[in-house]
């Protein structure tokens, strides 16, 4: 059963799509769960990237792909960070060799969340970043209602694909 959007805005440049997580970062805290979706290059990394250097207040924080590593660790003030990237997971059992379960009492950025399968976060914010064939960006937002601010409750809604 899918839930509806909480919030669904167009994303004009790449710096909205730092100012949305931006935004984000200072609704974060422990033991939340960012979850963010879209096919290759709709903006995953530039959101994991800008929502670290918010949450970690270090606006200089190298914040390398961890594609290969699969996960980063980052110390913030008041929790700890983990950004994940499940592109090259096995099997959500590859998940404890990681340190997923230390990973839920922090914060985390997790790109490729469907490979998650069963051990999706029930309470996590689901993102979905999606690029148009006109190369418009979006951001679908899915959770969180009660948290996000009313700014981003109020964008206007972008018309569906072939509309």
């Amino acid at each position: 059963m899918e839930r509806e959007p909480s919030a669904v805005m167009l994303l004009k440049t790449e710096a909205d799509t730092v100012q949305l997580a931006t935004s984000l970062a200072g609704l974060a805290q422990p033991g939340d769960a960012i979850l963010l979706s879209g096919p290759l290059g709709a903006g995953k990394s530039v959101f994991a990237r800008a929502f670290l250097r918010a949450f970690c207040a270090d606006s200089t924080l190298e914040v390398p792909s961890p594609t290969y590593t699969l996960v980063q660790a980052y110390d913030a003030p008041g929790a700890t960070v983990y950004h994940f990237d499940l592109w090259r997971l096995g099997s959500p059992d590859e998940l404890d060799e990681l340190g997923w379960d230390d990973a839920c009492a922090g914060v985390m950025v997790v790109e490729w969340p469907e490979r998650l399968e069963d051990m999706t976060p029930a309470e996590a914010l689901h993102i979905t970043l999606d690029v148009t064939p006109d190369g418009d960006r979006h951001a679908r937002l899915v959770g969180w209602s009660a948290r996000l601010p009313a700014h981003l409750l109020q964008q206007p809604t972008p018309p569906e694909h072939g509309a």
